[in-house]
């Protein structure tokens, strides 16, 4: 690569080139190598149907960063790369696009739709893997992995009978969340809640015997059509004679019993419960205890069912309308109460969920999750921040058996296989030869498809060769560092800490690093709805990839949720801006004999004073890196690059430079060396730019990803230096603060006086006097008596500055006596206005107030000004 750079910064120009440069020389690659510790880190794998969003964009940079810091350490670094089938979310898209061309799933058939389904997955399965490269993601593209490729379909086969001889996966009659929008069954923690409005309809269901009524309160009407019993608490008084009566079902005439269950709440509303086994999880285990029938009222569409009578056909929420006027009219409804409610929705559709029994398959989980819970409790995953690890004991420690058949055709088909014959069940890796109970040969495979995370909990071992033990599996499992949001904690993170620790006998990782959602400018959450989502790669596009992963970094701190700033995108952008010019200043001054980065043997004060505090920035930012404060270890190398080597470092030595000679060549091996290193430090966060730079300077490796992570030296920190010079910086910032008070240009010379007990060191120092706080003259002594200067008091000096040097006393008094005059004519204005009762008592009381501000900052100008005329007669 070239030895200069272009005039201008352009990472359009050298960011996709850089990214086949690294891919080219295979500096992703990680192999398992006895002499290097290794690091591993497994991609959430991103959905084939995504689009790369800005979470996204956080989660990779995240990851990138640890990963490019540890292989610049030295660690045999592997990033695993790879998709997610995202079974309801595909199937979903695939259904759509065809019912567009008037096609349905049963028009092709499962074969014909399966097929249809690896087109798409070939079609737009690879446009986020693009898209990841694009923000610079330096994954091993050659060990890419599918959830639905034949090793991780190979592994879930595996773990499906591993845990059906253990008992722990049956098939059962089990009250499940149904999706009447993508038609199949969902877990528990694929349901999200959200308040809504609603009503409490208060009924009265009649005493067969004709004795009277209970009453009663449902939020949901439509279903009492599926009610078999009425429950109350075996406790209450008020009840307990009617315990064993029947009541007359309201518009259905079916008789119901009256039964006692501890489940009822005597405090809650009347303290009585109408009882519908098919339609509520906590009905269905009342129906199990009292061996009540279990009657289904809706069709997988949410629609009632044909039993339903009048009411069959209707869609739920229109057969609610009806069920309540038909009550109301027979008499039976004695109220309506407002009542807001938590109401469970499908997390991929936003459609309201219905609690139904359907024969499912399910895992115990009560087995499975308590040597997780203790994993993480002795220590060997930890949560970072510490305070998730109570989520994930919560969700634990109450957790349900976890139903994990879908009724969909896109993904893990269930591997039980049932007999033509005897309809017996084996449950087997491939297709059975014989039935084990009546010798048919003949077989059916379950229709159903595993949920989407079964597979994705066992990703951490089975894109690693599991259950083979592969060399990879040997070196690189477990893994280190698991990088993912707070809002899967439970439907990935626990997963697979609960299926590792059964099927490898270790946790999967040993840190689980969680960051917040990338929230808009004003904090709210990136949705379609308020079409406030921002597209990553249009923010790459306009100001490059290096710039929005800085600023996702920078404002990183874990847990916390992120708020995405474009200026913040643009400030990242010039801080790249500023890199590159300074370093077009150093290669432009470069001497011929600098061919890599070394310091010379000879070191002036401000060399000692700029390599010691990079030094110390080396030790704080591994140390940050080190404790996952990623954000904070940004800003530090940004602050040192921006503050100590180009506003101050490069401007002390250009007269060096400019001097030539030997110390001009020290001043550009310090410059080089820094700058080296400084690029090795910010590669994590901004890994383009620094490749691009380190192409261009003298260097030690082919590339910055091969070169190594800078080390604290002893050798380096020089502590009484960088005392001294800060002294000096003390008092040019005082001095350059004093002229920017006074409106004195940097044209201006102005001779300096300092008393200090630092005479030789503020003597040494007189050029960067002359050169950063433009002083025509410096002088240095113990005491200074100067009539009308200006004083600047440090911790270590006390510095004059002649007033007639700083300005020209009569132009001065013209122009402050101008804004005088100016200022008066505000003031009067405001007040006059503020004075005026009728301004003040119609006009909106934030306008009153606005005018108010101006008036106060007018006022304060004013004292001000009349102090700078007071100083200068």
């Amino acid at each position: 690569m070239k030895k200069t750079l272009e005039k201008v910064y352009a990472p359009k120009e050298f960011e996709d080139r850089i990214y086949q440069f690294w891919q080219d020389g295979g500096y992703f690659k990680a192999e398992p190598d006895p002499k290097k510790e290794p690091y591993t880190i497994v991609i959430p794998p991103p959905n084939i149907t995504g689009q790369l969003h800005m979470g996204h964009a956080l989660d990779e940079t995240l990851q990138d960063i640890l990963i490019r810091y540890k292989r610049l350490q030295g660690y045999s670094a592997l990033w695993v790369p790879g998709t997610d089938h995202a079974s309801i979310a595909t199937e979903a898209k695939i259904v759509e696009a065809m019912r567009k061309e008037g096609i349905s799933k049963e028009d092709l058939g499962r074969d014909g739709f399966l097929e249809r389904a690896w087109d798409w997955k070939r079609q737009y399965g690879g446009r986020i893997v693009e898209q990841l490269k694009k923000l610079g993601s330096s994954c091993d593209w050659s060990r890419e992995r599918f959830t639905l490729d034949e090793g991780c379909s190979e592994a879930v086969k595996e773990v499906f009978v591993r845990l059906y001889e253990k008992g722990l996966i049956y098939q059962g009659e089990r009250i499940i969340n149904w999706c009447p929008h993508c038609l199949t069954s969902i877990s528990d923690a694929e349901v999200e809640y959200s308040e809504q409005h609603g009503h409490f309809w208060h009924l009265r269901y009649p005493l067969t015997d004709g004795s009277g009524w209970l009453e009663l309160a449902t939020t949901r009407p439509e279903t009492m059509l599926g009610d078999t019993a009425v429950a109350v608490n075996p406790e209450d008084e008020r009840y307990r004679h009617l315990v064993g009566k029947t009541l007359t079902l309201p518009l259905v005439g079916r008789e119901i019993p009256v039964v006692a269950d501890d489940y009822v709440d005597m405090e809650f509303g009347t303290g009585v419960v109408k009882i519908t086994p098919a339609h509520d999880p906590n009905d269905f285990e009342v129906g199990l205890r009292h061996n009540l029938p279990v009657i289904n009222v809706m069709t997988d569409d949410a629609h009632m069912t044909d039993d339903c009578g009048k009411y069959a056909g209707m869609e739920r929420y229109e057969a609610r309308k009806a069920i309540v006027a038909d009550l109301e009219e027979g008499g039976y409804l004695v109220k309506v109460e407002d009542h807001d409610h938590n109401v469970g929705e499908c997390y991929r559709c936003s459609t309201t969920v219905e609690p139904r029994v359907s024969k499912q398959w399910f895992v115990k989980m009560e087995p499975l999750a308590k040597p997780a819970i203790e994993a993480v409790k002795r220590g060997e995953a930890k949560f970072v921040p510490e305070r998730f690890d109570k989520i994930y004991y919560h969700w634990m420690e109450n957790i349900k058996d976890w139903c994990i058949s879908r009724q969909l055709w896109w993904g893990h088909r269930i591997p039980a296989y049932y007999c033509a014959q005897c309809g017996e069940t084996v449950v087997a890796k491939e297709e059975p030869h014989i039935c084990p109970k009546c010798g048919c040969t003949s077989f059916h495979q379950d229709e159903d498809t595993l949920d989407t995370w079964f597979s994705s909990a066992l990703w951490p071992f089975s894109t690693l060769g599991w259950p083979e033990r592969t060399e990879d599996l040997k070196y690189f499992y477990p893994t280190n560092t698991l990088v993912t949001g707070y809002d899967i904690i439970f439907f990935w993170v626990a997963r697979m800490i609960f299926s590792a620790v059964e099927h490898t006998g270790t946790v999967p990782f040993n840190t689980v690093l969680i960051h917040g959602l990338v929230r808009d400018e004003q904090g709210r959450k990136m949705s379609k709805s308020l079409g406030n989502g921002i597209d990553p790669l249009e923010v790459i596009d306009e100001y490059g990839a290096d710039a929005l992963r800085y600023m996702l970094a920078s404002g990183n701190s874990p847990g916390n949720d992120l708020r995405y700033s474009e200026d913040k995108v643009k400030a990242a952008r010039n801080f790249a801006n500023k890199l590159w010019n300074a370093t077009r200043f150093i290669l432009m001054n470069l001497s011929d004999e600098i061919t890599r980065p070394e310091l010379p043997a000879v070191l002036t004060l401000e060399d000692k004073w700029v390599l010691s505090k990079y030094n110390n920035l080396v030790k704080e930012v591994t140390e940050n890196l080190d404790k996952f404060e990623l954000g904070i270890a940004a800003s530090k190398v940004y602050d040192f690059i921006w503050d100590y080597l180009c506003d101050w470092y490069i401007e002390l030595t250009k007269t060096r430079i400019q001097a030539g000679g030997e110390t001009a060549v020290n001043a550009q091996k310090v410059l080089v060396y820094i700058m080296a290193n400084c690029l090795k430090l910010l590669h994590p966060f901004m890994p383009f730019i620094t490749e691009e730079i380190w192409q261009a300077i003298p260097n030690d490796a082919e590339s910055i990803m091969v070169s190594a992570w800078p080390q604290y030296l002893d050798s380096l920190s020089f502590v009484d230096e960088e005392r001294d010079f800060e002294r000096i910086m003390d008092a040019i910032k005082g001095i350059r603060n004093a002229r920017a008070e006074k409106n004195v240009p940097p044209s201006r010379k102005a001779a300096v006086y300092v008393a200090t007990d630092y005479q030789d060191l503020f003597a040494g120092c007189k050029p960067f006097f002359e050169k950063l706080a433009s002083a025509s003259d410096l002088q240095v002594g113990s005491e200074w008596m100067i009539d009308g200067a200006v004083q600047v008091i440090t911790n270590d000096a006390r510095i004059f500055l002649p007033m007639e040097d700083l300005i020209d006393k009569e132009k001065e008094l013209e122009r402050l006596n101008r804004e005088k005059a100016s200022c008066e004519k505000d003031i009067k204005m405001l007040s006059g206005k503020l004075s005026n009762e009728k301004f003040v008592s119609k006009a909106p009381a934030n306008i009153v107030e606005q005018e108010r501000e101006k008036l106060s900052r007018a006022e304060e100008r004013m004292a001000k000004i009349l102090e700078s005329l007071q100083a200068l007669s």
